[in-house]
């Protein structure tokens, strides 16, 4: 892995300095930035100042970050940002992701959780962490209307919902009387069309693209 610059950016400064801490103890990282809000956030990269990864708070005082993400992603699609959420959040999930998050952990995650985080987004993967997926996995449901576009079959969506939903190939081939082998196919088409690496860029996927809702 590159040496990497990251931006805290969250209104407590007592967290941001134990964010700093947990970094220092990572290997490849070149630099630690932080904001106190989305507008500092958003004024850092004005000043041409550049982060590979940004940890962003959702809920932050004069600009949160989903509204701190959309204007960012604008300019700098590349960003990697990875939303720092409380237990509870889920409401903030789906406005996150459309704003281009590439993943979530834990504002309480240790430093496993952090440093895998920075790997898999810097790999081009998405994360989320154990708790967060397990959340989600609960909230999910299916849209009324299928969200099918041509891009996706009705039955590759129905895989992608029970994938989203937690099922593992086994029980989505017995949930939907088809052979696991068929199962495995689809979801490998699934990441080819997709543009999906691993299963958080599955659910981003079906976020955004009406397949599921939480």
């Amino acid at each position: 892995m590159n040496p990497i610059t990251i931006l805290i950016v969250d209104d407590h400064k007592l967290f941001r300095e134990g964010m700093k801490l947990i970094l220092n103890n990572l290997p490849h990282i070149k630099n630690i930035q932080e904001a106190e809000n989305g507008k500092a956030c958003i004024a850092f990269f004005e000043r041409g100042q550049k982060a590979d990864i940004v940890f962003m708070d959702i809920e932050m005082p004069e600009m949160n970050g989903i509204d701190a993400t959309t204007e960012i992603m604008k300019k700098h699609p590349e960003l990697n940002i990875i939303g720092l959420s409380m237990y509870g959040d889920e409401d903030y999930y789906t406005r996150m992701i459309e704003a281009g998050a590439k993943g979530f952990i834990l504002k309480n995650s240790g430093i496993k959780e952090v440093q895998e985080s920075i790997k898999e987004v810097s790999s081009g993967n998405n994360y989320f962490s154990k708790e967060i997926l397990s959340g989600l996995i609960k909230s999910i449901s299916r849209k009324k209307e299928p969200a099918n576009q041509g891009k996706l079959s009705e039955r590759e969506e129905e895989v992608l919902y029970l994938i989203c939903k937690g099922y593992s190939n086994q029980e989505i081939a017995d949930s939907l009387h088809i052979s696991k082998r068929t199962v495995d196919k689809h979801r490998e088409n699934l990441l080819l069309k997709t543009s999906s690496k691993n299963t958080p860029g599955l659910v981003i996927y079906a976020i955004k693209n009406g397949v599921i809702e939480i």
